[in-house]
């Protein structure tokens, strides 16, 4: 019996090894639970982030422990990327935002656009929809085609172009930080608020790469018989743009 215990703790002790060295060094899962990135993400996706696409730091480790005081292997984002990071002044909550501006860029947002070193963002107006808030109230909200500078096309929501972040002063992205926003553009908490503001180089975790589940939250992991309702099978295997 004794044995077989300390059998049974030494392969628990690998494997758990194994899987803090896979997601420390490869890819790490991540759930997202609110609604700031609406329509690339959906509350309820489950999706893989590439921990290698920037480097690493201390936080690209479990409880931010790993012995690194900047950066090893450092790769710059571009513009346009979804990346988890770790929200500064307090670390031990994650975020997931695009990445609209790099070091020494300036940001402005004026009457809804978007302006990156004075040059304003395409759009194009693609959908109008209804999609109720965290208090269940139901808001308009207008999907567009975004593109901006160094930035592949991706989509945006806007209730309006005239909500408090639709207006903002300028910002100068200071050297070794970057500018993150929603694509909820209405609806998000990121770089244009003094809660979070610029990021740190050191606190990028990774690059949202795929989906590998989703479900809408009306069935629980017992309520088998309504897992084919509450499941979102189109949007598994799907790519984060």
């Amino acid at each position: 019996m004794k044995n077989s215990f300390k059998e049974l703790s030494k392969t628990l002790l690998i494997a758990g090894s194994i899987a803090i060295f896979f997601r420390s060094i490869f890819f790490e899962p991540f759930n997202i639970p609110s609604g700031s990135m609406i329509p690339t993400l959906l509350v309820g996706d489950y999706l893989f982030v590439s921990k290698y696409s920037y480097g690493y730091s201390k936080y690209s480790f479990p409880f931010g422990l790993g012995p690194i005081k900047d950066r090893l292997f450092y790769k710059t984002p571009e513009r346009g990327d979804v990346i988890v990071f770790r929200k500064p002044g307090d670390e031990t909550i994650d975020y997931i935002k695009r990445l609209v501006a790099l070091p020494n860029d300036t940001v402005q947002v004026k009457e809804g656009f978007l302006y990156i070193n004075s040059k304003k963002a395409k759009r194009i107006k693609t959908n109008i929809g209804i999609i109720k808030n965290i208090f269940g109230e139901e808001k308009v909200f207008t999907q567009y085609d975004e593109v901006f500078e160094g930035s592949k096309i991706h989509q945006i929501i806007e209730a309006s172009d005239n909500d408090p972040f639709d207006d903002t002063i300028l910002f100068k992205v200071p050297p070794k930080h970057f500018f993150f926003m929603g694509d909820n553009r209405d609806n998000s908490r990121d770089s244009r608020t003094p809660e979070v503001g610029f990021v740190p180089q050191k606190n990028l975790i990774g690059k949202a790469e795929i989906i590998f589940f989703s479900h809408n939250s009306t069935a629980s992991i017992f309520e088998f018989w309504k897992w084919h309702k509450a499941i979102r099978f189109s949007r598994i295997g799907k790519a984060i743009e």
